[in-house]
């Protein structure tokens, strides 16, 4: 988890900042940029943002969080650092956390949604589920499910999973997991709607290739085909957790570990009665 997460204020007034619409339904925007220096280039994103209140979600925390979770769970993702910033929003000084990170395509790769891929390269009659298990990716859907389950992801779209081509090579795979922030307590914007939230409740979600219950949809993993994760400990809290106080108050971390804690467990109950 090493340098995941920068405390001292770095100066990025020098990226500009577009806005892309919140496709959850609630108000508000992301706000994305990048820079490319040198070659490589890094992409950046801020948490939930409106012209009137500014900056006013934890979405970031959550994409590290995750990150975290699923370095531990041994589930291939792509990595996010946390950072303490100071950058110009609506051509005012503005102090925040975002996260950044690289590109995960290889030399020689592009990438198109996975929604647009199936549309082109779909059989007749074939679901999104089918077509990726056609295209040997069932291993993959299947670690995925287990993951959108635990963090309650609601924003797992068909342009929130890529592929990856390379023409040359004649290779075609899918890019690793990415875009978490959607997830866990994101909808929780005061102490009353935390004490509120249910950490168990299934929350409609969005799902390519699923249904829009997190729950239901690990019934779509056979039984004898759940994914091989290594198993999360009750002292993993502190690895997931580590310098986010610097973030979240303790009432909302202690909060997001009892959810991410509790579904495992029913994850790991929902596994066992299938044997």
């Amino acid at each position: 988890m090493k340098n995941d997460m920068i405390t001292e204020k770095q100066d990025l007034h020098h990226l500009t900042w577009s806005k892309v619409r919140n496709s959850s339904g609630t108000a508000g925007s992301f706000l994305k940029a990048y820079s490319d220096l040198g070659g490589h280039k890094t992409y950046y994103k801020l948490s939930n943002y409106d012209s009137v209140h500014g900056i006013t979600g934890h979405e970031c925390v959550n994409e590290l969080i995750v990150d975290r979770l699923l370095s531990l769970l041994g589930v291939e993702h792509l990595h996010y650092q946390l950072l303490h910033a100071d950058i110009l929003l609506d051509d005012q000084p503005t102090e925040t956390w975002l996260c950044s990170s690289d590109d995960f395509k290889q030399p020689g790769e592009t990438k198109i949604a996975l929604d647009a891929y199936y549309q082109a390269e779909r059989m007749v009659g074939e679901s999104p589920l089918d077509f990726c298990i056609r295209n040997g990716w069932a291993s993959y859907v299947y670690e995925m499910l287990v993951v959108d389950y635990l963090i309650l992801n609601r924003d797992r779209h068909g342009a929130n999973m890529e592929v990856l081509r390379n023409g040359k090579a004649r290779t075609v795979r899918l890019a690793p997991l990415f875009d978490h922030g959607l997830s866990l307590l994101f909808s929780c914007r005061s102490s009353g709607d935390l004490r509120a939230a249910d950490i168990m409740e299934d929350k409609p979600v969005q799902s390519f290739v699923g249904s829009h219950s997190a729950r239901e949809n690990l019934e779509l993993i056979p039984p004898g085909k759940e994914p091989n994760l290594h198993p999360l400990l009750p002292s993993d809290k502190e690895v997931l957790l580590e310098g986010l106080d610097a973030v979240l108050p303790e009432e909302w971390l202690e909060k997001i570990w009892q959810m991410i804690w509790n579904r495992w467990c029913e994850y790991e109950d929902f596994r066992d009665s299938r044997r």
